[in-house]
């Protein structure tokens, strides 16, 4: 049974253990809603390697959790909200699940908002962002896997971060609505397609991905470092320590 944002809090902060010397600084998490943003909300911030942890919400929550708090993102633009202070930031783009109530309050990036709130967070003092980036599985482009995907992307790494971190995982396709039983039968002659995706471009789960990210995060020189969904799905294979080692060498 899955839980759900708030739950996960409680979760990481049931034993706080006491600071030590890798223990600093501040988490930002944009976009802690869906199976991904659950998992890295409770693997990141349940590590205790950040002396706080914030999650951007769209409704004011009731924290009650020690070292970790939700930041109330206006009704305004993203290059109009308030400053607030972090060192590293983490945006995922996966939409909040309808039965959870509680994920509706929090904050959902859409893809079109990741330029301005990359220049938010550069404001705020972020010096590691990690982009969790979902993309139809086996439609990217060979030539773009492992490079910079968009002008977007190419702006965001123009702020000036010290890192930044960009995972490609490929995701389940969508359940799309058909007019009318042609559209149907048609779609159902394309769904053949999706067989002939490698395995390797296969959807990994959530909590695999998560792992990947906190690696990274532990790991990751200085610099742009991309992981292309054949590499996010070797690590989740197993022995993710030496995979991310070997991609972030």
């Amino acid at each position: 049974m899955s839980l759900d944002p708030l739950q996960a809090l409680q979760a990481a902060n049931r034993a706080v253990r006491p600071a030590t010397a890798a223990t600093a600084g501040t988490l930002l998490i944009a976009g802690a809603t869906g199976a991904l943003g659950q998992e890295l909300l409770r693997r990141l911030a349940g590590s205790h390697r950040f002396a706080h942890a914030r999650v951007l919400s769209r409704e004011p929550i009731r924290d009650g959790l020690r070292g970790v708090e939700t930041y109330l993102s206006p009704d305004l633009p993203i290059a109009q909200w308030p400053l607030t202070s972090a060192d590293t930031a983490v945006i995922a783009f996966d939409p909040p699940r309808l039965y959870h109530d509680r994920e509706r309050a929090l904050w959902v990036p859409q893809p079109s908002d990741l330029p301005d709130l990359a220049r938010w967070l550069r404001a705020c003092g972020v010096q590691t962002l990690a982009i969790v980036q979902p993309h139809d599985q086996g439609k990217l482009p060979e030539a773009l896997k492992r490079g910079l995907a968009s002008l977007d992307e190419q702006a965001v790494v123009a702020n000036g971060f010290d890192r930044v971190i960009l995972v490609r995982s490929a995701r389940k396709p969508l359940n799309a609505k058909f007019a009318n039983p042609t559209e149907r039968l048609a779609a159902w002659m394309l769904s053949v397609v999706r067989f002939m995706v490698p395995s390797s471009e296969q959807p990994v789960r959530a909590s695999k991905v998560a792992e990947l990210v906190d690696v990274a995060l532990r790991i990751a020189p200085p610099g742009v470092h991309v992981a292309a969904p054949e590499m996010v799905w070797e690590a989740s294979q197993g022995q993710m320590q030496a995979v991310a080692e070997r991609w972030l060498a």
